[in-house]
């Protein structure tokens, strides 16, 4: 049974017409009308890409929480090989809302994290709807640095709506675990790569999105707090989801315009879950892409190139025309201040430059 959002219903309605002249079964129709099957597939492609691409910032927060949206266990299974699923925190337990393991791709070892929000509703119940509890992000951090100690690229997939704000998850250390997290993505020296899939909620998902690429879907999200918290948070009123989506920028155009991302994945007209086959081989072709930038990359390299750009975010649009920073992590510096830079790191010259300074002194009170 497919499932349709609120401003698909002429795209609902020229489907079950579709499927019924389909039907084989059908009683009712006593010849196949290709004319009209034709007819009504131009109909739907072209209401399709209508619909898709005027979407406003509250319907694509609507398609990225799909319910046949392809989920990280779908690209996981499809798109490595070898996979070895690891568990466990070795503090607490384990979390079934994240997905993480070694596995091939493209001939190569890769380390593949993904938060998992389930097919279905005991899926969903079991994965706790893709909101991680701190023994999640503990484990990905044990998975994490043992692929910096063998060299291992880091591939993650984001779609969580936050993660999980429960009392047991707060007495665990749940903050903390977020921010140990994203102080490990950050002192990685391998390449990390994250794909946000879904919706890429909160701390949940920087916890994981700390990366050198940050890569998304088309009609995926990324954002502080979720359209319904926002709304309610300004406005007090939990139905002006379309202007809290508006004003946050979360999606994927908006995200690149402000270079908080690096690219965007073309998606199939009317969803990632429409063609699947489709939405995998983008994937595959951007991660493909994506490794290979960074083949020849020293560890400093890496490290630096990710703290370069997650540091420079901001700098170059905002209340001033032009920053006064430099495409490096400093300030720009005057020659007085190199000059004074240089003196005050080296003892010998600093010595020289008192003595000079005294003798001078000395000279003008004779």
């Amino acid at each position: 049974m497919k499932n349709y959002l609120n401003f698909e219903a002429d795209i609902k309605k020229i489907e079950t017409e579709l499927d019924q002249l389909k039907d084989p079964y059908n009683e009712s129709i006593t010849e196949v009308d290709t004319e009209k099957i034709n007819s009504l597939q131009s109909k739907l492609d072209e209401k399709l890409k209508y619909i898709y691409s005027n979407l406003n910032a509250w319907q694509t927060a609507l398609v990225a929480r799909h319910e046949d949206r392809p989920k990280s266990k779908f690209f996981i299974d499809n798109l490595f090989e070898e996979f070895i699923s690891l568990s466990g925190d070795r503090y607490y337990g384990e979390d079934r809302s994240v997905i993480a393991g070694f596995a091939k791709f493209n001939n190569k070892s890769v380390l593949v994290i993904g938060q998992e929000k389930g097919d279905d509703l005991n899926a969903r119940i079991d994965r706790n709807f893709g909101m991680m509890r701190p023994e999640g992000y503990r484990k990905t951090i044990r998975l994490m640095k043992l692929a910096d100690k063998f060299h291992i690229p880091v591939i993650s997939f984001i779609d969580t709506p936050g993660a999980y704000p429960g009392v047991g998850a707060e007495e665990r250390g749940q903050a903390e675990a977020i921010a140990r997290s994203i102080e490990c993505c950050m002192s990685l020296s391998v390449p990390t790569i994250s794909i946000i899939i879904g919706e890429g909620g909160s701390g949940g998902a920087i916890a994981l999105a700390s990366s050198n690429k940050v890569l998304m879907l088309e009609n995926a999200i990324y954002s502080v707090i979720s359209p319904e918290g926002c709304a309610t948070i300004l406005w007090r009123d939990p139905k002006k989801t379309l202007e809290a989506a508006e004003a946050m920028k979360l999606s994927s155009k908006d995200l690149l315009d402000m270079e908080i991302i690096d690219e965007i994945i073309n998606e199939p007209t009317g969803g990632a879950h429409r063609d699947k086959d489709l939405i995998l081989n983008n994937v595959r072709d951007s991660l493909k892409n994506n490794l290979v930038f960074f083949e020849n990359m020293e560890a400093e390299e890496i490290i630096n190139q990710r703290k370069d750009k997650f540091l420079s975010i901001g700098r170059n649009k905002g209340f001033i025309s032009r920053t006064k920073m430099n495409q490096g992590l400093s300030m720009q510096e005057t020659i007085i201040q190199k000059l004074f830079n240089k003196i005050t790191k080296n003892k010998k010259i600093l010595i020289i430059f008192a003595a000079i300074v005294i003798l001078i002194f000395l000279i003008l009170n004779l």
